[in-house]
């Protein structure tokens, strides 16, 4: 699940999203409709255990569609996320509700 971060005005949530090590990818951006799912609007850090990690701001009390583009060419879900909704390509995308 991506971790979660109120600020104490209540008026934006840190995001926190994270992958593992087992994508086996050398590169991963964050796309949804926070970016208009731009492909390089959120790149993702690369740890040195090859997990991938990066952290937004968002406003709370809406929901909020992602997936991650691993290598600029494979999509894949966030299979922690707080739901799942069927996008018009015939695949899910990920959720985060806050």
């Amino acid at each position: 699940m991506p971790k979660k971060s109120y600020t104490k005005n209540g008026k934006a949530c840190k995001v926190t999203f994270e992958l593992p090590a087992e994508v086996n990818a050398q590169t991963a951006c964050l796309c949804g409709d926070f970016n208009d799912w731009a492909p390089s609007a959120q790149p993702m850090k690369r740890r040195a255990n090859g997990s991938f990690t990066t952290t937004l701001a968002l406003a709370p009390g809406q929901t909020y569609r992602y997936r991650f583009l691993l290598d600029g060419d494979l999509w894949e879900n966030d299979w922690a996320a707080d739901a799942y909704a069927p996008n018009p390509f015939g695949a899910d995308d990920s959720v985060v509700q806050l």
